[in-house]
């Protein structure tokens, strides 16, 4: 758990004991804050984010689950982008991938080193909290105020420029944790819209708003609580088992949830019982059987509606050949029979032409033969 900047690990307080009873949970002093050390700044996102791998490094913890609020949500941008492994669910709330205007950084940084924290601390609280808040729970602000008020200048200034110099804005489009993005929908520090594009820019990822300013995580603590624990309690492939307690025990893989196990990842998940008993052998080896025979019965007549439909497509595939020769038989006999009657018709119009011809020879020669007769009778 990373805290926002002007605080310490003591803003997590209102979520220690609904996370305590599933978790293993560490919080620590960002650099500069609380009692970790103010070295000589500026900082960078990825500095600080280097200090959270080195604690989860100094405690032998390979992945764990993460929460970050406004910077300590910028931590977690980067966790997420450059060292995915280490991190297996993250939650980022009231938070932004980039928080522009230099000479608004610049103005707090100058009057923290110049007149300390106490001048900037009403104008923090007004930003973090309601007003409605504030008049509801001035002892919950006061203890924020307190710590604002104790951290080191210095070390306020360097994470705000850390702040100040950060753009993340397209490197977070290649996370793919799961994600839970968290706005306050009267958070002036870090509007909605800015949580608003964390949350598109990180595919898959989920927005939740809730009725509170930045620091939603106190102003409204029940609603905060319920919807972290529901989300890092989830099932999902994509995260690896989070540190606790105690050891989990191995659980058997199973195919498919039922419609009861993915409800509950709604909602916050109880602890494993340790009576739970596994399945029985027996039954497994029942109900492995009961399937193998079916496989078996299923294949076989599937296998017989194949030879079945193999004779049927070979019967009418002999049925059509044969028709199929006889219509070439029948359809060959056909054309000889047309090509006789034509030869025959050929050969009597052929001889019907040859008598004409010869009567027409005949009917010339006896013509001349009548002209020459009578042109003898002129002559005489």
């Amino acid at each position: 758990m990373s805290n926002s900047l002007g605080t310490n690990l003591h803003m997590w307080d209102d979520q220690m004991d609904a996370l305590k009873q599933r978790f293993r949970v560490i919080r620590y002093d960002s650099r500069g804050h609380g009692q970790s050390v103010a070295d000589e700044g500026p900082y960078t996102i990825e500095q600080l984010s280097q200090d959270a791998l080195a604690i989860l490094d100094a405690l032998n913890v390979k992945q764990a689950h993460y929460i970050g609020l406004s910077m300590g949500g910028m931590v977690g941008m980067w966790l997420l982008t450059h060292a995915p492994q280490r991190i297996g669910r993250a939650v980022l709330a009231n938070t932004g991938a980039y928080l522009g205007g230099p000479d608004l950084w610049n103005a707090r940084i100058r009057t923290a080193k110049s007149e300390g924290l106490a001048a900037l601390t009403a104008a923090t609280m007004d930003r973090w909290f309601t007003r409605e808040f504030q008049e509801r729970s001035p002892q919950a602000v006061e203890r924020v105020a307190q710590m604002f008020r104790a951290t080191s200048p210095e070390g306020y200034a360097a994470c705000a420029a850390a702040i100040r110099d950060m753009d993340q804005r397209e490197s977070i489009r290649a996370i793919t944790n799961p994600v839970l993005v968290i706005v306050g929908t009267h958070d002036p520090a870090t509007p909605p819209t800015m949580g608003g594009l964390i949350a598109d820019h990180i595919k898959g990822s989920r927005l939740l708003a809730l009725e509170a300013a930045h620091l939603s995580n106190i102003e409204a603590s029940n609603s905060f609580n319920r919807a972290i624990l529901s989300f890092l309690s989830a099932a999902d492939h994509k995260s690896a088992p989070t540190e606790t307690t105690a050891p989990a025990k191995p659980k058997e893989k199973t195919k498919q949830k039922s419609k009861n196990e993915t409800k509950a990842a709604a909602k916050p998940a109880e602890a494993p019982s340790a009576k739970t008993a596994a399945p029985k052998p027996v039954e497994k080896s029942t109900a492995k059987t009961g399937q193998s025979a079916a496989k078996k019965s299923g294949k076989k007549n599937a296998q017989k509606a194949a030879a079945k439909k193999t004779a049927s497509q070979k019967s009418v595939k002999k049925t059509a050949s044969k028709a199929a020769k006889k219509s070439a038989k029948k359809k060959s006999g056909t054309k000889t029979a047309v090509k006789k009657k034509i030869g025959t018709a050929t050969k009597k119009a052929s001889k019907k032409a040859a008598k004409k011809k010869a009567a027409k020879t005949v009917a010339k020669k006896a013509v001349k033969k009548a002209a020459k007769k009578k042109s003898g009778r002129k002559s005489r």
